[in-house]
């Protein structure tokens, strides 16, 4: 769950639920026992005001600039320069025009290359870029400071010397060597029931009847990174299939001969974007 603490709620951002913030702990009944941890935006914006108290600072996320009004305000704040300081979500990379500004500081940078998605180095790379646009826009140069724990990663190589051309290269040499798409295929098979032992059941069927193919590789069925969404156990299998192997027709005949209970779910996702 993820504090929203200017609304004062905690919501999953992958299912969409949406509770209050509890005052107490629910084991042990304590107030003001609960604290959140990470980087969030609220949380740096405190930072922010401690270290510069007498900056005029502005969170920017969907939480507060929520309809075109109030992003009409938020620019115009910014062109009349009362703002020094904001901070924000991805939110701030798109489609502003700021010449006053002229430092922009990426927190975490290499946090979106852990999140189960094939395309996480190209969208790193692409956002950072569009971010690192806000700087210098204007007559003033602008500096870009990138937080990372991965310094020797080839898109933080790419971003510190500016080389797309370098770093899609890179990319689509990795993607050849591994058979990844465009050079091959994945499918994702997502065994989910509200009963643990069900879904681990038919995901166990489901990888002991699979089709032995020269092109193609099934692995697992193993728990999903996230095991529990929505009140339902999740198990995955990977497939890995050579681009010219017709994978949607081997899953359909592979999976048209098995049966399984209504409670449990089985969903197909061919040329997956999320692993998760």
């Amino acid at each position: 769950m993820v504090e929203h603490r200017l609304v004062s709620r905690l919501a999953c951002h992958h299912c969409g639920h949406v509770e209050p913030v509890p005052r107490a702990c629910p084991e042990c009944s304590n107030e003001d026992t609960l604290v959140a941890v990470g980087p969030g935006v609220e949380r740096i914006a405190d930072e922010v005001r401690a270290l510069f108290p007498a900056a005029k600072t502005a969170i920017v996320t969907s939480d507060t600039i929520w309809s075109p009004a109030k992003a009409a305000e938020f620019v115009h704040r910014m062109e009349a320069g009362d703002i020094d300081i904001v901070v924000g979500t991805q939110l701030v990379t798109k489609g502003y025009h700021f010449p006053n500004l002229t430092l922009v500081g990426v927190i975490d940078a290499d946090l979106g290359l852990a999140g189960g998605d094939l395309r996480a180095s190209e969208r790193t790379f692409q956002q950072i870029m569009q971010v690192s646009g806000r700087a210098g826009r204007g007559e003033k140069p602008g500096h870009v400071y990138i937080q990372t724990h991965s310094p020797d990663a080839q898109v933080m190589r790419a971003l510190v010397t500016g080389d797309a051309e370098a770093f899609y290269e890179a990319e689509t040499e990795s993607r050849r060597e591994a058979g990844a798409p465009p050079f091959g295929r994945f499918a994702g098979i997502v065994v989910s029931s509200e009963d643990q032992a069900a879904a681990q059941e038919i995901a166990t069927l489901i990888g002991r009847t699979a089709p032995r193919l020269e092109a193609m590789e099934v692995y697992g069925p193993a728990p999903a990174p996230l095991a529990m969404l929505r009140g339902r156990h999740r198990f995955r299998l990977l497939i890995h299939a050579r681009r010219a192997l017709d994978v949607q027709d081997v899953i359909r005949d592979w999976l048209g001969k098995l049966d399984w209970p209504s409670k449990v779910r089985v969903v197909v996702d061919v040329d997956p974007y999320s692993f998760l």
